[in-house]
């Protein structure tokens, strides 16, 4: 029996070890992690160690390493929102109901739910740093990248030259 064409295999090249030892062709790894929750009572709030390593040309650093807090993730969603054309992806939700006092447990900052936060930000974060048109707002440069955000930064895009 012959196999019709249009079902055929394609026939793949060897690999050979350079190819297989070669950098990968683009990258882009964002970890949110190392949650630490800061200050006491009304001033109390926790951050993420959110990290990146990348060999796209777009990114001044190839590695970087910054704490965001959950407000910092806001104001990206914002900023980008506004002065982009991407669809952006919502976040993890607020948690209203575990702010509320009395509560017998440690409302947002359970173990449990930092840990839901942090697998929802990281989500996020990835899923926007991944959109190409993204990668060229200033906005995701900073906050990825910049140890302090600087919220009134002119907004626009990252001009490669």
């Amino acid at each position: 029996m012959t196999t019709p064409t249009a079902t055929a295999r394609i026939t793949s090249k060897k690999q050979t070890l350079e190819d297989a030892y070669s950098p990968p062709a683009n990258f882009l790894e964002i970890d949110v992690s190392d949650p630490q929750t800061h200050g006491v009572a009304k001033k109390r709030y926790t951050d993420y160690e959110v990290r990146m390593k990348t060999n796209l040309p777009v990114f001044k650093l190839k590695e970087s390493s910054v704490r965001r807090r959950y407000s910092d993730f806001e104001w990206l969603r914002n900023e980008l929102e506004r002065d982009s054309k991407i669809v952006v992806p919502p976040l993890p939700g607020k948690a209203l109901k575990r702010q509320l006092p009395f509560r017998g447990d440690d409302g947002i900052f359970e173990d449990e739910f930092i840990e839901d936060r942090r697998k929802g930000l990281e989500q996020f974060i990835n899923k926007v740093a991944g959109h190409p048109l993204a990668q060229n707002e200033k906005c995701l440069h900073m906050f990825l990248q910049e140890p302090v955000i600087d919220k009134n930064y002119v907004p626009g895009k990252i001009r490669t030259t």
